[in-house]
């Protein structure tokens, strides 16, 4: 009989493995915008429109090589710049263009309505609050 600790992280997985492909597809047929490139745009929004490569691969959880790659696409697309890091010729920033801006805030209501109806549907406003602590609390953890 598996742990509870072992029953939390299997439903967490299941979860997450049947809502990202369900959200990836909801922006894709809304904006065109592949779920990973919204990630990356939503993070340098909120983040005030740049980031270092270093930083925005640890936000969107992917390797820096892969946020690299989405970085180069998003570029290609018109999206987002990448600016050369003044202090550090090694490293660089990844900033949003204001065509990236506006992609970003055309996906956001597909993607927000998609959460609310398959998260915040079925889930008590009391029960949201309770994941959203307890969720809070594993990534608080791990980031100490």
């Amino acid at each position: 009989m598996p742990s509870d600790a072992e029953r939390a992280w299997e439903a967490l997985l299941r979860a997450h493995a049947r809502l990202v492909p369900l959200f990836d597809r909801e922006v894709q047929q809304a904006t065109g915008l592949p779920l990973t490139w919204y990630d990356v745009l939503l993070e340098l929004h909120s983040a005030g429109g740049r980031m270092m490569m270093g930083q925005l691969a640890e936000r969107v959880v992917l390797s820096r090589t892969r946020v690299s790659r989405l970085v180069d696409e998003l570029a290609r697309a018109g999206l987002v710049a990448r600016e050369a890091n003044p202090a550090d010729g090694r490293s660089a920033f990844a900033v949003i263009t204001p065509e990236g801006v506006r992609r970003f805030r055309d996906a956001a209501p597909a993607y927000l309505g998609a959460i609310d109806r398959e998260v915040g549907g079925p889930l008590s406003r009391q029960e949201l609050r309770a994941l959203a602590t307890t969720l809070e609390k594993l990534v608080d953890r791990s980031a100490g």
